[in-house]
């Protein structure tokens, strides 16, 4: 009778319990700890072929493994596998990158805007005569703070060296041409008719790259420069409050900021040759741009005599200026940490569009703050210039 008691036992368990173990083997991807606690009921099967009055019936064990799969389903699904809270995740991930994007988007759009509107203020609002002493001061408050974050570890820069300040000279000239230009050309032409005016770059950019990179466009690429160049003649034609000055001083930036697009590209690889990483991020061509420009604009100041007129000029003594134009510096450098933090959440394609579309709310703001005197042929022609930018970015997309 105990001898038969015995076989019996071991027949079931050697028919039943490697069933219960192949069933949660095969219907859970169990983690480590699920593993652990199988591997413990697996010690207990064996102990129990070895001695089988030392555990419970098979009901009972039968009831355990039943606890144990309910536990487990709590954090996995029928398959195993954490599929809702994978799920969860990525909808929540989805969510976070479109507010990242939406953010940096809208904090690119207030920054440009900003800039151009606050160079507005201190060149025509506050009749400040001189450029070069403006975008010295900008850059010198770009240089400071991104010299603080680098000491705090807050970005990373390149370690600069005389074989890297070489090759990107040819670069800092031109950029140094394009910021005064710039300043001049805004202080002559209200502000609408300048972003109409800067479509300009985008046709002699097309051509230059045709020419030095062999990088032919489309034609609906070619199509849109040319309604580009319409709405840059007719606005001229039209511009109630046209300057001479102002248009020539913004053709020569529309040729430097090509000339620096351009450039850049041709010295980029050469540059980065002359670094210890072999790479070269924007932080640090900011870093150089505004730091190597600031010799250059010592020199220009005392060259063109701006230094004589900003220590007699009454404007410097107002509390209010120079509010407005540390401003200015320090949001000329937000574009540059806002355009890569825009760029990062979304793609070069949406960073364009945006880019031209943010041209809109500029040229109202301009018209409205600055009260300028505008037809219904020059309202046209500025409205035609805008939708000529939006079509060019649409076209460079295709």
């Amino acid at each position: 009778m105990s001898s038969d008691f015995k076989l019996d036992i071991t027949t079931q368990n050697d028919s039943e319990e490697p069933l219960l173990s192949n069933t949660i083997a095969s219907n859970l991807s169990l983690d480590g700890k699920s593993k652990s606690v199988l591997t413990t009921f697996n010690g207990i099967h064996e102990h129990g072929k070895l001695s089988p009055t030392n555990y419970a019936t098979n009901a009972e064990r039968r009831a355990l493994y039943d606890r144990f799969l309910k536990g487990n389903k709590a954090t996995t699904g029928d398959n195993g596998s954490f599929h809702v809270d994978e799920e969860e995740r990525n909808r929540l991930h989805v969510s976070t990158k479109k507010k990242s994007a939406l953010i940096s988007g809208t904090a690119y759009c207030i920054s440009s805007c900003s800039m151009i509107m606050l160079n507005k203020i201190v060149l025509s609002s506050y009749d400040f005569n001189a450029g070069i002493s403006l975008m010295f001061y900008q850059n010198f408050i770009s240089t400071l703070v991104v010299v603080l974050l680098a000491l705090c570890g807050r970005i990373s820069v390149e370690k600069l060296n005389w074989k890297l300040v070489r090759v990107w000279l040819p670069v800092n000239v031109i950029f140094i041409a394009m910021l005064v230009s710039g300043m001049y050309s805004l202080k002559y032409i209200n502000i609408a008719m300048v972003t109409i005016l800067k479509n300009v770059t985008n046709i002699l950019t097309a051509v230059g790259e045709l020419y030095l990179f062999r990088k032919r466009q489309s034609s609906k690429v070619w199509t849109a420069m040319f309604v580009m160049i319409i709405s840059a003649v007719s606005g001229g034609f039209t511009d109630l409050s046209f300057d001479a000055v102002g248009y020539a001083w913004q053709i020569m930036n529309c040729v430097l900021t090509a000339s620096y697009s351009l450039t850049l590209r041709w010295v980029m690889d050469e540059a980065k040759k002359s670094t210890k990483s072999g790479s070269l991020n924007e932080v640090s061509m900011v870093l150089l741009n505004n730091l190597l420009s600031l010799p250059f604009a010592i020199i220009m100041i005392f060259l063109f005599g701006e230094w004589d007129y900003v220590i007699h000029a009454d404007v410097v003594k107002l509390p209010a200026f120079w509010v407005v134009a540390t401003a200015s510096g320090l949001i000329g450098l937000s574009i540059s940490f806002t355009s890569m933090w825009f760029l990062h959440q979304t793609s070069p394609t949406t960073y364009s569009l945006v880019g031209s579309l943010n041209k809109i709310p500029i040229s109202i703001a301009g018209i409205l703050v600055f009260k300028v005197p505008l037809s219904v042929s020059n309202l046209f022609s500025i409205l035609f210039g805008l939708f000529a930018g939006i079509l060019f970015a649409r076209a460079k997309m295709s």
